[in-house]
């Protein structure tokens, strides 16, 4: 048996791989715009700068409030206001709900899915997790059922189908007796087929059948509909990339299909009743131990714009195993060119991950399909705006990696209601054709959509990679968006449409490193304003620390436009912070730091939900989850952010220009939960009538010191005691029966 490892620095290093940068394209920032157009980067409104910066403030603003009227006027936020009491910000190692209300675990890590299934013993010992809820709970999504429990019903609220994303096996092994066995990108040493196959089911997602019991629900072992999706299931490749050479491998050397699913972190769902994972940080899992120069110059910028390296094992070591295996089940983690040719080995799998894929949950037979017209990329999730019949339908979504970017999915069919109850072939008529636009955020408040097309002349005639036809362009949709100027973003989590005005959402968590944070080798813009340093202990973190949300409203209204006008909603921050930091005017009942998740009801309309997944705060509280009541685009001003010794400004402090949503208040944004230790809080779907909502707490205990001395664990939570922690799906109810948050 191989060798144990310490477990802490292999955590540091590879669990965090959304914060790694591997955008090196030179799009032109706003700070470069600053200084060619509009005033000095040292310093504003000084001696005879004054009036024309003032008067370009004026401009700014005016040309937003114009575009606003044009658009129908912004909208006025709800006069009613968040009626529960605010959690207190704490860091015990406990689920913290407001008085008057009440969580209950529904389904945690190795709970079985299925009759028969012995119950989890989180001790390790558990084997198969083909049948048992899989790990770090993620982003989910309910499904009401018809009461003959034969497909989807939106308003069904007695019987439903919950699918939740299973983002990685936890990395301290607490699903194994002893912990993993020695693993990491630096090992090369053959793992446990044993431990291999359990971290290989654990990821994925799971399906499962609810039935209302009082005031929440329960699952239902003996339904036909619970099943587990994995990092071994089929699926079939769609759309413009489907039967690429670049998608060949000797598993499918047509290039129609691929095995697994991975890292599936947010989520979405369609018109049509399918559930829709978006896979995000897939690139850290693939073996490649080669020299550059064994691959073409086009391969080589692919992995280096994704973040497959030359000597990494992988974050697993799944394909150690798979040295001596003649199947794909190992061998597929392996991008090395070790055969002839494409269709012998598996040096184009990793191009068959990174994208959004649907699932049917009510057809257990159904081949899940990947959706390759939404792009290769560190998927969050994919969020589809209202749909209109005889128009086309339109998908949101994010690449959640610093410096990467927001994009739109305008699909060529236009939409038929008789297609609600379509399934996977309606999926096929929307999904598989269609335009993918990445946004450019402009220093006026406007904004862009730039098509990812080759009809593009900047991404046809792009100097540093040559897109070969429009399934390239899909595969390395990184280097389309870099071709065609997006803006740098940081960090595009989760994205939501708010359904009362149609405007989109979307967290930017953080950005903070200085070899590629904000300010340091970012440029700062008017849409990532911000730059100032956080300490906590000893360590001091510089760049945008805390994140913010961003908001835009489609031109005319039309999700489908070309065009949008944008603000910034909320700016994360600590209550006490210098107003240049805290320019929300957050409180102590409402400050946070590090949006993630992020999620409107539908049952409460104009209710937003927003999750934090945070490493900067966390001395003051553990992760959170607050209620918002938001206004709308246009509903603030515009604002100088003054930032303190900027590294890119030479050190000098810089003011930025940006427009920001007007101030809260605890009645319009309110802590509604805090997680216990260590956890994210991530994950979040609700009843159609609105009386129970289900919340995600992944991998609480993260920082841990080992795997099996509970003196070490830094979290017990949801069993107490000395057990291992878990992440699980929670259940929150008010006491009284009312909706959860009104």
């Amino acid at each position: 048996m191989a060798k144990k490892r310490s477990v802490l620095p292999v955590i540091k290093q590879v669990f965090r791989t959304e914060e790694a940068v591997h955008n090196t394209s030179g799009n032109e920032s706003f700070d470069q715009v600053l200084a060619r157009a509009r005033f000095g980067r040292r310093g504003f409104l000084k001696g005879s700068s004054s009036l024309a910066a003032a008067s370009v403030l004026g401009m700014g603003l005016a040309f937003l409030t114009d575009s606003m009227k044009q658009n129908g006027g912004a909208a006025v936020a709800s006069e009613r206001g968040l009626s529960f009491k605010p959690v207190t910000k704490n860091i015990a190692d406990t689920l913290t709900v407001p008085e008057g209300y009440t969580a209950r675990v529904l389904l945690a890590t190795g709970d079985p899915i299925k009759s028969g299934v012995t119950p989890y013993k989180n001790n390790g010992t558990d084997n198969d997790f083909e049948v048992r809820a899989g790990d770090h709970h993620d982003a989910m999504q309910y499904f009401g059922m018809n009461s003959a429990g034969t497909g989807w019903e939106p308003m069904g609220s007695d019987r439903a189908l919950l699918c939740i994303n299973h983002e990685v096996c936890e990395d301290l092994g607490f699903v194994h007796p002893n912990g993993p066995t020695e693993y990491g990108p630096e090992s090369t040493a053959a793992r446990p087929q044993i431990e291999v196959d359990k971290e290989v089911a654990a990821h994925g997602v799971t399906i499962v059948e609810l039935t209302r019991q009082g005031s929440t629900y329960e699952l239902n072992p003996d339904s036909r509909y619970n099943r587990r999706i994995t990092a071994t299931t089929v699926f079939d490749i769609t759309g413009p990339a489907r039967g690429s050479a670049m998608l060949a491998t000797a598993f499918s050397p047509t290039g129609e299909q691929t095995r697994g699913t991975l890292n599936n972190c947010g989520h979405g769902y369609t018109p049509w009743g399918t559930y829709l994972s978006g896979e995000e940080n897939w690139a850290g899992y693939f073996h490649r131990r080669e020299e550059d120069a064994v691959r073409t110059a086009k391969e080589v910028t692919a992995f280096n714009r994704y973040g497959i390296g030359s000597e990494t094992s992988g974050r697993y070591n799944w394909s150690r195993f798979g040295a001596t295996d003649n199947t794909d089940l190992y061998r597929r983690w392996s991008v090395n060119k070790t055969a002839a040719s494409a269709d012998q080995d598996f040096r184009n799998v990793a191009n068959t991950f990174g994208w959004v894929v649907e699932i049917d949950p009510f057809n257990p037979n159904a081949t899940p399909k990947k959706r390759t017209t939404l792009g290769r990329m560190a998927h969050e999730g994919c969020w589809a705006a209202k749909a209109t019949p005889g128009e086309p339908l339109v998908f949101y979504t994010g690449d959640d990696a610093r410096n990467e970017y927001i994009y739109k999915f305008v699909s060529e069919a236009k939409w038929d209601p008789k297609d609600a109850t379509g399934g996977l072939a309606a999926g096929d008529k929307y999904l598989n054709a269609g335009t993918l636009y990445a946004a450019k955020f402009n220093d006026d408040g406007t904004g862009e959509w730039l098509p990812l097309t080759l009809s593009n002349p900047a991404i046809a005639n792009y100097p540093e990679y040559a897109f070969a036809d429009a399934a390239d362009v899909l595969i390395n949709a990184r280097l389309a968006a870099d071709a065609a100027g997006a803006t740098k973003m940081d960090r595009p989590e989760w994205g939501g449409v708010n359904p009362t005005n149609g405007e989109v959402y979307f967290t930017l968590t953080n950005n903070v490193s200085s070899s590629s944070g904000r300010g340091t080798q970012t440029p700062l813009d008017a849409a990532n304003p911000r730059f100032y340093a956080d300490t906590k202990g000893d360590k001091t973190s510089q760049g945008n620390v805390n994140g913010h949300i961003i908001r835009w409203r489609e031109s005319g209204g039309n999700p489908a436009a070309a065009t949008f006008n944008w603000d910034v909603y909320l700016f994360g921050a600590q209550a006490d912070a210098d107003t240049s930091v805290n320019l929300s005017g957050l409180s102590d009942e409402n400050d946070f730091s590090s949006p993630d998740g992020l999620w409107f009801s539908e049952a409460t309309p104009g209710l937003l939900w927003i999750q934090t997944d945070d490493g900067y705060y966390t001395d003051m509280s553990n992760c959170m989850m607050l209620a918002a009541l938001p206004g709308a685009v246009g509903d603030g001003e515009a604002k100088m952010v003054t930032n303190k010794a900027v590294p890119l400004n030479g050190d000098s402090d810089q003011t930025v220009q940006t427009y920001a949503g007007k101030a809260v208040n605890p009645t319009e944004l309110r802590r509604f939960l805090v997680g216990p230790r260590d956890c994210e809080i991530t994950g979040i779907t609700e009843s159609p009538d609105g009386q129970a909502i289900f919340v995600n707490i992944q991998h609480p205990g993260e920082n841990s010191g080992s795997a099996t001395d509970p003196t070490q664990f830094t979290s017990h939570w949801p069993d107490g005691g000395n057990a291992r922690p878990r992440s699980a799906t929670v259940i929150i109810t008010r006491n009284d029966g009312g909706k959860v948050a009104v």
